[in-house]
């Protein structure tokens, strides 16, 4: 045994006696947050203008601080970036996260000193939660690999710039250092699948036990380790098992994930936005990631039917129920006030609180009245997959069909099969009959003869690797909407039909 999972042991319960302390008090160390954030911006120009001198509760939050996405937040954030302190949070921000909007361009997220601990801490204790629950952390003595963006930075007004895992890079402890892959070099590499190689090349005869990343660029450097080898994924990294993922949903690329590592691992699910982390999965026993509320976040749900509505209901934790959608909004020591993220969740335990991300508020299927979500779909899948086990997904995306050549309107089911299913009509009848129990809209609609069954369109090999390399969003953080409202994916994916 290591001196790395040596040492990782009793820090390990003592965060987990930490987390046992505020997670039981969870309206407590909200509180304390709240409290804490609102006395932290009450000199910014952003508290002055909100009248944070005469908040003393959420309700009075409420009623002076209105809700808002990065649009409406950027006047402010375009002051810091002209150099001016004192805007969002006390003094200037140590970073900006720079992540792609889809109506505001480039973003400019605002990370401060304060709230760095936050997105570095919340990670590290993911695994720390691990180690203790199962007493298991050989995983920390071999190599380490985070497949993520590039560490170089640039300066905004002084401020260092660059993308969330690259910020987050410089964070990582000097005791993982010497174990972790790739090199800073390989990782400064911009073109992914040239940077895929190199990772590869510095990675293949090593002792790799932690790999990390988004499942579907994780897939892609496993898919090509074994084209390189022959072999599994097991027999090439015989020590590997510990995958950490985060930024989708990890069941529609599980089977084949695990078909190509060649074994069952275990593995740890992470909630990271430019935002803020939001939540990991604390315990492998337990449906749901954990979700930090004393972590510099205080947060607000918005039933998801009352989003769009003028004057949506802002509920604190305690006010949340079981089994809801709910869009998240964040109020931090970043300096973001009222801000929503863009995500839905729907809590699945109060005790302590855990949610599972359930899609995007703005990432829907609405246009025949049917309001099909993220979870969904997703769903769907998964349940259709069960029935027909011979089946393993690359990708998918689902668009309506307003208006098709031929036939009546419909679900279009745009898929990258690993496996395609022995019968594709039964597959796609099955797929339609396990949405129509999901949602009664959608039933309504097929039984009324508005809308035919789904198509599926299967597509090419590398099919979703070539969209995304000719948006140029290959690798990294990036990845594709589970469904949209229009076809403009569905417009560029059916180029690349099988």
């Amino acid at each position: 045994m290591g001196i790395r999972s040596v040492l990782a042991k009793p820090f390990a319960a003592y965060i987990a006696k930490e987390t046992k302390e505020w997670s039981l008090k969870p309206f407590q160390y909200q509180q304390k947050v709240f409290n804490h954030i609102i006395d932290g911006g009450k000199e910014t120009l952003f508290g002055k203008d909100h009248g944070f001198e005469s908040i003393r509760n959420h309700q009075d939050f409420i009623r002076q601080v209105p809700i808002r996405d990065y649009e409406d937040l950027k006047p402010y954030v375009e002051k810091v970036l002209h150099g001016e302190s004192d805007i969002l949070w006390k003094g200037k921000p140590a970073y900006f996260a720079k992540t792609s909007g889809t109506t505001s361009g480039t973003k400019y997220i605002p990370i401060t000193k304060e709230s760095v601990p936050n997105h570095i801490n919340s990670a590290r204790n993911a695994l720390l939660s691990y180690v203790h629950e199962t007493g298991n952390a050989s995983f920390l003595d071999g190599g380490l690999i985070f497949l993520s963006g590039s560490p170089e930075l640039d300066e905004k007004a002084g401020i260092k710039t660059g993308r969330l895992s690259g910020i987050v890079n410089h964070h990582v402890p000097g005791y993982l250092r010497t174990n972790q892959k790739p090199s800073y070099a390989t990782n400064c590499i911009d073109d992914w699948e040239t940077k895929l190689d190199k990772i590869i090349d510095e990675t293949i005869h090593a002792d790799m036990t932690l790999i990390s990343g988004i499942p579907p660029w994780a897939q892609m450097y496993f898919d090509r380790i074994v084209a390189r080898t022959g072999k599994k994924v097991k027999d090439v990294f015989p020590n590997f098992s510990m995958f950490v993922y985060g930024g989708v949903n990890f069941e529609p690329y599980r089977a084949k994930l695990f078909e190509t590592i060649g074994k069952q691992i275990d593995s740890i699910e992470t909630y990271p936005a430019s935002e803020g982390f939001i939540a990991y999965q604390d315990s492998l026993r337990a449906e749901g990631l954990l979700l930090l509320l004393n972590s510099g976040i205080f947060f607000e749900f918005i039933p998801t039917e009352e989003y769009f509505k003028d004057n949506p209901r802002r509920l604190s934790i305690e006010e949340v129920e079981l089994g809801k959608n709910y869009a998240v909004i964040i109020n931090s020591n970043a300096g973001l006030w009222g801000y929503s993220i863009g995500d839905t969740v729907k809590f699945v335990s109060k005790n302590p609180y855990r949610i599972v991300v359930s899609g995007r508020i703005k990432h829907f299927i609405s246009a025949f009245g049917e309001h099909v979500i993220g979870e969904e779909v997703e769903k769907a899948m998964k349940f259709t997959m069960q029935k027909f086990p011979e089946v393993e997904l690359v990708e998918f995306t689902v668009a309506p069909n307003v208006a098709p050549a031929e036939g009546m309107p419909h679900h279009e089911w745009l898929i990258e099969f690993a496996n395609p299913p022995k019968d594709l009509a039964a597959f796609s009848l099955e797929l339609d009959n396990q949405l129509r129990g999901l949602n009664v809209y959608y039933d309504d609609l097929i039984s009324g003869n508005i809308l035919r069954t789904l198509i599926i369109a299967p597509l090419l090999k590398n099919a979703f690797i070539d969209y995304m390399k000719s948006q140029g969003k290959l690798g990294g953080q990036n990845k594709v909407p589970r469904l949209a409202n229009d076809r403009k994916i569905a417009w560029e994916l059916i180029k690349l039909k099988a």
